[in-house]
């Protein structure tokens, strides 16, 4: 086990003191496992969630390298929204109270250019900002990197839902080669060890034990007649209450006909099939992903390639025609330590090619163990807005971020993952203020072009 207290570390008396001081007894899993290797000045790709500790592990390590005396940036932490930056530079000037006369800068898009460009001539020793306005502050030459030692990037995963991946190597351009490079992400998706792999040297893997929990799949099976099966999906959703959920059917028309039916239930629902043309498809899979739609009815041609990083629950409203197939479509949810869990309907006629799939761990029991919620609905969290530009015009998350948290809009944290491709932008909208997003986005201008808007 390691000696979780801070004492333990190469950290000067001043540093211990502060650390005391503001109730920092002993260190969190992420710091024990992360600090000596961040404090040895290697580079970290680290596994951590908000509230873990994960901000003063970094923060501590930054301060380490810190050279007071040399009024340049030495550190740079990039940050998903402004609501973060503002709460990790809040931490940075806590932690480095230790320290005399150590200046943390913020710069972050929705905020007015002219006094971040005040602030800056004015020198700093820690930037803490979004992607989007550190890239405009470097590109216009405001802001200098060439001192820099130490890189963050804070919640790397929310940074790519949200767009970010494009400014972050256009930053990463104007970063001395020579430096520590961290990177903390609640998960482990491809697209984060790519990152790793582009940005980092020799990076060591960070996980807690507490991160390390084997994927736990429950699966049930239950017998129904062929009229109950839509209700007792509405009673599988009602007292389980997954975020998202993928519903496999074995036919393209049962997949719209179920789509139609939980829609007329107040569930929100879309159907993905091999009929539905391109851009359709899209639309579905966007609004999956971003949390804009809670309910896939799916085929498994249609569902190939679907990568949902938290799937909740998948349910088989049909039994598969193998149990290969089984396996692969359960195999969608419990990913990264996640518990998950799956639904097996099957009527009479396929009783005996259900119970070939019995075995100790798997459960076949009673629909009626399961309540009828009365007035059930699910509404998903966030809604998608799109706007009729991409790529193509040049178009990046930060702008859009920006058109939309500008002169006293929206708050960072109720937008969600920003998807941009050759002609067309998807933005998940926290469902209370989409209107007042398509309004703004509608009225408004984004890169000084206006842009037709509608909501899906």
């Amino acid at each position: 086990m390691k000696n979780t207290d801070f004492s333990a570390l190469h950290l000067s008396p001043e540093m211990l003191q502060n650390l005391d001081s503001i109730g920092y007894k002993e260190m969190t899993a992420i710091q024990a496992e992360s600090l000596p290797h961040i404090l040895e000045g290697k580079d970290i790709i680290a596994q951590a969630k908000t509230g873990s500790g994960k901000t003063a592990a970094f923060g501590i390590g930054l301060l380490s390298r810190l050279d007071v005396k040399k009024f340049r940036v030495q550190s740079l932490v990039l940050c998903p929204t402004r609501e973060l930056a503002d709460q990790v530079a809040k931490e940075l000037r806590m932690l480095a109270r230790a320290t005399h006369n150590v200046k943390v800068l913020t710069l972050c898009g929705g905020v007015a250019f002219g006094p971040q460009l005040g602030s800056l001539k004015h020198g700093a020793h820690i930037i803490v900002g979004t992607p989007g306005r550190v890239l405009k502050h470097l590109k216009k030459e405001i802001l200098n990197l060439e001192n820099l030692n130490t890189l963050v990037l804070d919640e790397a995963d929310r940074m790519l839902d949200m767009g970010f991946i494009e400014e972050i190597e256009e930053v990463l351009s104007f970063v001395p080669k020579e430096r520590q490079t961290l990177l903390f992400s609640a998960t482990y998706p491809e697209e984060i060890t790519k990152l790793s792999s582009a940005m980092q040297r020799d990076a060591l893997s960070v996980k807690t034990k507490s991160i390390e929990v084997a994927n736990k799949i429950v699966e049930r099976f239950y017998e129904l007649e062929e009229h109950t099966k839509v209700q007792a999906l509405i009673n599988v959703l009602s007292n389980f209450q997954p975020k998202n959920v993928i519903v496999f059917c074995n036919t393209k028309l049962e997949c719209d006909a179920l789509a139609k039916k939980l829609q007329d239930k107040e569930i929100d629902a879309l159907a993905l099939h091999g009929d539905m043309e391109q851009y359709d498809r899209n639309d579905v899979l966007v609004q999956f992903s971003n949390n804009s739609c809670a309910v896939l009815v799916a085929t498994d041609v249609a569902a190939r390639g679907l990568d949902i990083k938290e799937l909740s629950m998948v349910v088989n409203f049909d039994l598969p025609h193998s149990q290969e197939t089984y396996t692969h479509r359960i195999g969608r949810t419990a990913r990264a330590g996640a518990e998950g869990l799956a639904f097996t309907f099957y009527d009479e006629r396929r009783e005996e090619l259900a119970h070939e799939y019995k075995n100790e761990t798997r459960f076949f029991e009673s629909i009626s163990e399961l309540k009828t919620v009365e007035g059930f609905k699910m509404i998903p969290e966030f809604v998608t807005v799109v706007i009729e530009g991409g790529k193509k015009d040049k178009l990046r998350a930060g702008d859009i971020l920006g058109a939309l948290t500008g002169d006293g809009g929206l708050k960072g944290s109720s937008i969600g993952k920003i998807d941009i491709y050759d002609r067309q932008a998807y933005v998940a909208i926290q469902n209370g203020v989409v209107d007042e997003a398509h309004k703004k986005l509608q009225n408004g201008k984004i890169k000084g072009k206006k842009f037709s808007v509608w909501v899906l």
